[in-house]
């Protein structure tokens, strides 16, 4: 059976004080890249949709604050301001539609979605790698494969609307926008959504609670649509149940990383078993010095058998010498493969195991009690839409002098 390709938009965030380290990534500023399978001459075939030039990204971002197009007001130091969001689709999809040529046009329309989704202005970078060299592949079709994927670079942006209050001098303004801010925030943007039905209807629970539909689920529905529209095919949406996609993917790579590590020791072993068999030839010599009889005349006799097995073994000798330095090498170079397998399914474990043990006890108390622990969920999401407060303002910076307190008077805001 064909192993099946998925399309995934998977989103993770960034704060102002992590970017750096994901922006050097991205844009490869670094020299090098320790356990990554990155060729940097490959590097310029990176395409960029996007780029902020010479700025870092928050220089850019500084920048568009300066400018009045978007606004951190309220938020924390620690508080997300940036959207990584990753397109991806296994490698193999595109080694069967043309390589590179045809990442790049997938890619330009993924990009596209990205636009519509976070707005335009709202992007600050977009480049698709084309320099990550996936050894799976490269093993399996004997030459280099590359793994092409799609990093965005964006701002979650919302629309908030300030109204007037009720201190406004003119009664007709209370209530009505005064000023639409252009608010950075991630939990907004990235709200649940209503279910409906086939009507337009919400749909309810057994207990007559609106029934929500995770935002990253609507991701993957609306990502999936925009490229089979855009006319690409052969793949199908990625897997539902956002809250394990990410477990699901680190586990997946274990298993693939072990499964490959086993195969390479049994073929180290096999052709072990082969260099051992051909020594052998080098062993029997001994027996071979003794075979022969020495004459009065110092030169040796052997018996038409005892030639026949010389010969045999001297041709044998011969090819085993050459075999024996072609498997030596084949050796080493899968020895040191190993070890550089050994060190990624030990990265990858470490990974695991860390998000197991955040993970265990949702995990045990889903296992124990699903019906109850999605109830409480859902009880949890819908008190927090509920009591979900306007973005409060930044307090007044403390080298800032405090404003002098002013007595009271019959003037009213305008």
């Amino acid at each position: 059976m064909a192993k099946q390709n998925f399309c995934v938009a998977r989103v993770e965030t960034r704060t102002r004080a992590s970017v750096g380290k994901f922006e050097r990534h991205i844009e490869r500023k670094n020299e090098s890249y320790e356990n990554m399978n990155v060729d940097l001459s490959r590097t310029p075939m990176n395409v960029h949709f996007k780029g902020c030039g010479e700025l870092t990204y928050n220089e850019t971002l500084d920048q568009m604050i300066a400018e009045g197009r978007v606004s951190l007001k309220g938020l924390k130091a620690d508080a997300t301001v940036f959207n990584e969001m990753i397109m991806d689709v296994n490698t193999d999809y595109f080694e069967q539609h043309g390589g590179y040529e045809y990442a790049c046009r997938f890619y330009e329309a993924a990009f596209h979605f990205a636009e519509n989704l976070y707005g335009k202005d709202n992007i600050i970078s977009a480049v698709m790698h084309a320099d990550e060299l996936n050894i799976a592949m490269t093993e399996k079709y004997g030459r280099p494969i590359y793994h092409y994927h799609l990093h965005i670079m964006a701002l979650p942006v919302v629309d908030k609307e300030v109204r007037w209050t009720k201190r406004c001098k003119d009664p007709a303004l209370v209530g009505t926008v005064k000023e639409v801010i252009h608010q950075v925030s991630h939990s907004k943007k990235w709200k649940s959504e209503k279910a409906v039905d086939e009507d337009g209807n919400p749909i309810l629970n057994r207990k007559g609670k609106q029934v929500y539909h995770a935002s990253y689920s609507v991701l993957q529905d609306k990502f999936f649509e925009h490229m089979s529209g855009a006319g690409f095919e052969g793949f199908s949406r990625g897997e539902r149940g956002s809250t394990a996609e990410h477990l699901s993917s680190l586990e997946y790579k274990v298993k693939q990383d072990e499964k490959r590590l086993s195969e390479l020791q049994d073929k180290i072993a096999g052709e072990q078993v082969a260099y051992d068999a051909n020594h052998k030839a080098f062993m029997t010599f001994g027996e071979i010095d003794s075979s022969g009889k020495k004459t009065i005349m110092g030169k040796y006799t052997v018996s038409a058998e005892d030639y026949d097995k010389l010969t045999t073994l001297a041709k044998q000798s011969y090819s085993a010498v050459a075999e024996a330095k072609k498997l030596k090498e084949e050796n080493r170079r899968l020895s040191s493969r190993i070890w550089s397998l050994e060190s990624e399914v030990s990265r990858l474990r470490t990974a695991l195991s860390e998000l197991k043990e955040k993970c265990k006890p949702y995990l045990d108390a889903l296992k124990a009690a699903p019906k109850a622990v999605k109830e409480f969920i859902d009880g949890i999401l819908e008190k927090f839409k509920k009591q979900e407060k306007d973005i409060m303002y930044d307090p007044i910076p403390a080298d800032k002098p405090l404003p002098q307190k002013k007595p009271k008077t019959k003037d009213y805001e305008r």
